[in-house]
């Protein structure tokens, strides 16, 4: 299996968002995670990186004006 963790960027640092993500959609600025639990996440924000060999996933929020 190739899980990934994700991680929320906050101030320059990264915070633990979800694990075991199995599915990512992405429409428009909305990301959608679902991990292996069945657990989903819906967010406004970006993906910085993204580490096949590291199984992690960087995002980054989208702030509206």
């Amino acid at each position: 299996m190739c899980e990934a963790n994700a991680y929320m960027l906050n101030n320059d640092k990264e915070e633990m968002f979800l694990e075991n993500v199995d599915q990512v959609d992405i429409e428009g600025d909305e990301i959608r995670m679902v991990n292996i639990f069945g657990e989903q996440k819906i967010i406004k924000a970006r993906i910085k990186s993204y580490s096949g060999t590291n199984n992690k996933i960087l995002l980054e929020p989208v702030f509206q004006r």
